[in-house]
């Protein structure tokens, strides 16, 4: 355990009991501070009393499933980083997922180990946004120091990984950034199947462009993705 890990609370969105009880014996044992709820209504009340550095969420609750969990928490403005836990490996599951406003997404079952290095790439990467000027391409601002996104003069809720996504295109606007350059810079070495970027940019996609005449997010067969002006494409 690390001092660092000491002061990182996480809860644990669980309703099998045999398996939260393994999960967070094993993050306690890494030196996380752990909470847990057996449902989503539950999780819903702790999370309106309690600020979490990170939420590991299973996608299939009793009252309120994880979906909607995450939705609810997205449209309250929160950003916490949410591993969802599913049994589905399914590419619509996953977009459905990430959709909600899910960061990463680990298939049940899954090593300990592999777990532990997902929780620790999140709450890196979410404490890693560094502040600066506010970024525009047309009428598409991006301020990082409130990761506040705007299209029109109106906000768009997007998922943290999207709102990292974005910032990667925009800072390199409007040149290209390849898959593996947006890749390294979200994952690093860990990684996640080949579906987890796809699916993060459809969401990127569906929020930034579809309701606007203009089009902004470009994808580059075979290359990669830019975020730019019809112009500059």
């Amino acid at each position: 355990m690390s001092e660092h890990d000491s002061h990182i609370t996480i809860l644990l969105v669980e309703d099998h009991s045999d398996l939260a009880a393994s999960v967070g014996d094993y993050l306690e044992n890494c030196g996380y501070a752990m909470d847990f709820a057996a449902d989503g209504s539950i999780a819903l009340n702790l999370l309106e009393e309690n600020k979490y550095d990170l939420i590991v969420l299973d996608l299939m609750l009793p009252k309120v499933d994880g979906i909607k969990v995450c939705e609810q928490l997205r449209e309250r403005g929160d950003g916490t980083p949410v591993l969802m836990l599913t049994a589905r490996d399914q590419l619509e599951d996953k977009v459905t997922g990430f959709e909600a406003g899910a960061d990463d997404y680990l298939v049940k079952p899954f090593a300990m180990q592999e777990l532990e290095m997902r929780i620790k790439a999140l709450i890196r990467r979410a404490r890693g946004e560094v502040s600066d000027g506010a970024m525009k391409v047309g009428d598409l601002v991006f301020d990082p120091r409130t990761m506040r996104v705007e299209r029109e003069g109106k906000r768009l809720n997007l998922s943290p990984t999207s709102v990292r996504i974005l910032k990667v295109l925009m800072r390199e606007s409007p040149r290209l950034v390849t898959r593996e350059q947006l890749e390294n810079e979200l994952w690093g070495d860990m990684l996640p199947d080949s579906d987890t970027l796809r699916s993060h940019m459809y969401n990127l996609r569906k929020s930034l462009d579809r309701p606007y005449k203009t089009k902004l997010l470009h994808t580059v067969q075979g290359l990669g993705f830019k975020i730019a002006l019809p112009d500059d494409v």
